[in-house]
């Protein structure tokens, strides 16, 4: 009887467990799917994703496929290796809590596919019934941006369903289409918004008009880590997985203001996981120290977007300079409306070091091709605060939907060279394909006629692709196992390069008769400057271009290599402040690199070549913080790290609106991550430039390129040579005698006698310390570029004081009309995929080239 009796109580404990185990809620939604890929695995953040098939509603018309190509940007193979590729409509159904609001990301790898021509596809993707893409091209976009592969993330509304389903349907208006995708992540959040966010542009009225953010679903189009470093998805709060950038590439005009960071730790008290990482309420971009200048300009950002949409713009604030109320208060404004008159971030947050955030929402309508949102700051003077000063720490913006429950807005537009580069490939292709076609043709019936074609597509197709399987070393160039070949005893491959189909992709082709009649068959009267690689040519193309052609020395092995990294790691990458390549040819025994033609030539030509304009001042620091913000992209702007490893004087070149670019890529170093903190590597450069450290322990850091740009500095400041040898032997060397100097306060004595005078001394002071902290004998002593560019920035302020300013304020809240014009497929890429490298913007300026002015990377010099 006992025992029968703890049986009972045991049955009916064990069903009061499982009921409490029932009863409790099922944990956040966390979904992430490998498309295509059975075994599932786990990316370069350690990530696990599964496979997508036990979530497809109907399978069968859908199938499996690997990528034939692996561009070598691809942060990890899973999940961007294998794609689902969908032959009709074909749906995921996924199980969601519907009361929360729900991440959606999808991943795009639009590379080549077994028997798929990815030009065709073209399909919409709905969620529930809210259509996130319409007639997408992930090709034409990933073309459009310069990017390899294409991110969209969405945040959806609460629903009353716990229900999702993903419906990708190919378009009917093509022939062939398809659709595909490679990653899906759904993750659950909680609700990020306010019920109510107040639009601007509708004040003046006793009602205001209110947007109702939580019962909208959204597309993230801009993050920004303002004034701060790039913050990978493993950092972002919450493990929402978001990735925050810089916010550079989007400030208008040259009052770029000045970055700070934070002293103390930002209180995390009060703040949603949801909202932002602490990462992003420590740094700041503010207006900088002298308020005569900043009563006189607004800080600006621009951004490009979708006409006929509502955007939730949101700010990301918090004062941890100042600590009491009215200190500083500033004016914010949306599309040059008044969005906040009187912007207290203290008194919003309650205290100082208390992260908060500002949301506002705009409608940008398509009148008059209207598809930009600015965003400005200005101080408030009205309530005279103790600084007048603005600052923003984070901002993001994201699409709401319509009323028909849309987000999808157009493909992006291809640019003029990027249409011709295109319409030059398919040319190219059909001619190769009419040439394969008429071997097999004429020798129809033969069998030694079909082994001739089948080995001609062989060699074509091979020439276009790469092996996936192929590893990619940490440390080699960007183009992963794109070596030269065996060489011979000239020095020169014996068979051509192998450049990446992804590099090529990015730039354009030129046949050897085009370079040669661009340079009238490279005649001596165009060469302008002579380096290790080769002679460097002036040239024109497409009739009135005008370019710089970089043509190898047949007999240097160095060249094959500098010209096959100069290519991988250029056509990656897109920056104001870094020189474009336009394209490259192999044919024969012939290599040449054809750049954007920098009418100004090189900053050493301006610094002490007598024929030369002489800088300004002023002039000189723009030269170097544009310089700067080069060198500062390449070291913390990209997923990857990019070593230059030639930072001179040579290799910073002008162009015609004395915009500086850096340029020479040929012996750059990159990786994933610089975890290690080094390289190891056989040491490279230039004598006078380089990194004692690293010619010492032959360990390349970022901190190597610091030391040369510090060297430029003191070239800068003294208008003298690197390496002088006429020189007494203690003046040989411009960095150890401009250190002796500046230690010795003797530095006005050997500064250029152009500036004498001209410099105010604070200028100086701060000048010359910030070259000597770079010219520190250890690496972990100097300064990063972010920390040389602040300071930079802070001598021009300093230097500005007299009130000059290129922008002033518009009344109303207006900002400048000053607009430089950006080329935004390429802004938006950053942001709208998670590839960083390729992105901030690529400024074309149109103007009339004076063919005396020289463009040179290597000027006097006959290797490194």
């Amino acid at each position: 009887m006992h025992s029968n009796s703890c049986c009972v109580l045991f049955l009916v404990y064990a069903c009061i467990v499982c009921n409490v185990i029932h009863a409790q809620p099922p944990g956040p939604t966390k979904i992430l799917l490998s498309c295509g890929n059975q075994k599932g695995g786990k990316d370069a953040d350690g990530r696990t994703w599964e496979p997508d098939s036990k979530y497809l509603v109907n399978s069968d018309k859908s199938v499996e496929s690997k990528a034939e190509t692996q561009d070598s940007s691809l942060p990890s193979d899973v999940p961007y290796m294998t794609a689902r590729i969908f032959n009709a409509e074909t749906s995921y159904k996924f199980s969601v809590n519907g009361s929360s609001r729900i991440f959606l990301r999808l991943h795009f790898y639009p590379s080549s596919y077994p028997n798929f021509n990815i030009s065709n596809s073209y399909f919409s993707v709905k969620a529930g019934g809210l259509t996130l893409l319409n007639n997408f091209s992930a090709a034409t976009t990933a073309l459009a941006l310069s990017q390899a592969y294409i991110l969209k993330e969405y945040t959806l509304k609460p629903s009353d369903s716990n229900d999702l389903s993903l419906t990708f349907t190919p378009s009917d208006k093509y022939s062939g289409s398809f659709a595909f995708v490679n990653g899906i992540e759904v993750i659950e959040t909680p609700e990020m918004f306010d019920d109510t966010t107040e639009m601007v542009g509708f004040s003046g009225g006793e009602v205001s008009v209110m947007v109702e953010a939580t019962k909208a679903s959204m597309e993230t189009m801009y993050r920004l880590n303002v004034g701060g470093q790039f913050i990978p998805p493993t950092n972002d709060s919450a493990g929402l997985m978001r990735s925050w950038y810089d916010d550079t590439a989007y400030i208008l005009g040259a009052s770029s203001g000045v970055t700070n960071k934070a002293n103390a730790p930002i209180t995390a008290e009060g703040l949603t996981g949801t909202l932002a990482p602490l990462d992003v309420y420590s740094t700041a971009r503010s207006m900088g120290p002298d308020p005569n200048i900043n009563k006189n300009y607004n800080l600006t950002w621009v951004f490009e977007v979708d006409a006929n949409f509502t955007y939730l713009v949101r700010l990301h604030l918090c004062e941890y300079l100042y600590q009491k109320v009215n200190q500083r208060v500033f004016e914010i404004y949306v599309n040059n409306q008044t969005a906040s008159e009187t912007m207290d971030v203290i008194a919003l947050a309650g205290a100082a070091n208390h992260p908060v955030k500002k949301d506002f929402a705009v409608h940008v309508n398509g009148k008059q091709d209207n598809k930009e949102i600015w965003v400005a700051l200005h101080p408030n003077v009205d309530v005279k605060p103790e600084f007048y000063d603005s600052l923003l720490n984070g901002l993001e913006i994201f699409k709401l939907d319509d009323e028909k429950g849309n987000l999808a807005g157009p493909n992006p537009e291809l640019s003029d060279l990027m249409r011709k580069q295109q319409e030059h490939n398919n040319k190219k292709f059909a001619e190769e394909k009419s040439y394969t076609g008429a071997l097999i043709g004429g020798a129809a019936g033969g069998v030694a006629a079909f082994g001739i074609g089948a080995a001609i597509i062989f060699v074509i197709q091979n020439k276009k692709r790469r092996n996936p399987g192929d590893s990619v070393s940490s440390w080699l160039p960007l183009y992963g196992n794109s070596h030269s070949s065996a060489t011979t005893g000239s020095g020169r491959s014996n068979g051509s390069t192998t450049i990446s189909s992804d590099a090529a992709a990015n730039c354009r082709y030129f046949s050897l008769a085009e370079i040669k009649q661009a340079t009238k068959n490279f005649d001596e009267s165009h060469v302008i400057g002579v380096g290790g690689f080769g002679k460097v040519y002036r040239g024109v193309i497409d009739g009135d271009t005008k370019v710089a052609i970089k043509r190898s020395n047949p007999s240097s092995e160095q060249g094959v290599n500098e010209f096959q990294t100069e290519i991988e790691m250029l056509s990656k990458l897109r920056h104001r402040h870094l020189v474009s390549l336009i394209g490259f040819c192999e044919e024969g025994n012939e290599m040449a690199l054809v750049y954007d033609y920098m009418g100004k030539g090189t900053l050493r030509e301006h610094l002490y070549n007598k024929n030369k304009i002489t800088l300004s001042w002023k002039q000189r620091l723009d030269i170097c913080i544009g310089a700067a913000r080069g060198l500062h992209y390449l070291h913390t702007g990209a997923q990857y790290t990019i070593i230059h490893r030639d930072v001179k004087t040579t290799n910073i070149l002008v162009d015609d609106k004395w915009v500086a670019k850096v340029s020479d890529f040929g012996l750059s170093k990159t990786g994933p991550n610089m975890n290690q903190g080094h390289v190891s590597t056989v040491v490279k450069g230039s004598f006078g430039y380089l990194d004692p450290e690293y010619f010492r322990r032959q360990q390349l850091t970022e901190k190597s390129d610091v030391y040369s740009f510090g060297v430029v500095l003191f070239e800068v400041l003294c208008a003298r040579p690197a390496l002088n040898p006429s020189l007494p032997k203690e003046q040989v060397s411009l960095a150890d005698y401009a250190m002796r100097c500046q230690r010795n306060g003797t530095l006005e004595e050997i500064i250029d006698p152009q500036l004498k005078g001209k410099v105010k001394p604070e200028c100086l002071k701060k000048f010359a310390e910030t070259a000597e902290k770079c010219l520190s004998d250890h690496g972990t002593d100097r300064p990063s570029m972010g920390d040389v560019l602040w300071n930079l920035e802070f001598v021009l302020q300093l230097e500005s004081e007299s009130g000059e300013s290129k922008h002033s304020r518009v009344p109303s809240g207006s900002v400048d009309g000053s607009v430089h014009q950006m080329d935004h497929g390429s802004v938006m890429a950053m942001h709208k995929s998670t590839l960083s490298l390729g992105s901030e913007y690529d400024e074309k300026e149109q103007s009339e080239d004076n063919p005396d002015e020289i463009f040179s990377q290597i000027v006097n010099q006959k290797g490194r």
